[in-house]
């Protein structure tokens, strides 16, 4: 039988999947069993959350609340896709420019 294919995840689904249970009081169990991840996983980074939580509170910041982060999360993939249009479009003026220097007459 080949290794099964190791999942990796993102740094967002980490973070929302430890607010679900930081937010809710639902069970570390309850949650992973909702997502079908392994609970020993999940409780790694409601930790690693909680502890970013301190911090900011120490260093005088106010972590993001469910909206904040729910709207980070949606501008990041917003820049994402415009990076990507973006990259697009730079090629395809350079690839239109060369087209166009590269016509009978346009020397």
């Amino acid at each position: 039988m080949p290794p099964r294919k190791r999942r990796s995840y993102t740094t967002e689904y980490k973070v929302e999947a430890a607010h679900r249970v930081i937010d809710s009081g639902r069970t570390i169990a309850e949650v992973a069993r909702e997502l079908a991840i392994d609970a020993g996983m999940l409780s790694t980074w409601v930790k690693d959350e909680r502890r970013r939580n301190t911090a900011a509170e120490v260093h005088g910041e106010k972590p993001l609340d469910a909206a904040e982060r729910a709207e980070l999360l949606r501008l990041r993939r917003q820049v994402s896709e415009l990076e990507k249009d973006n990259a697009f479009l730079s090629k395809a003026s350079a690839y239109f420019a060369a087209m166009q220097k590269n016509r009978p007459g346009s020397n």
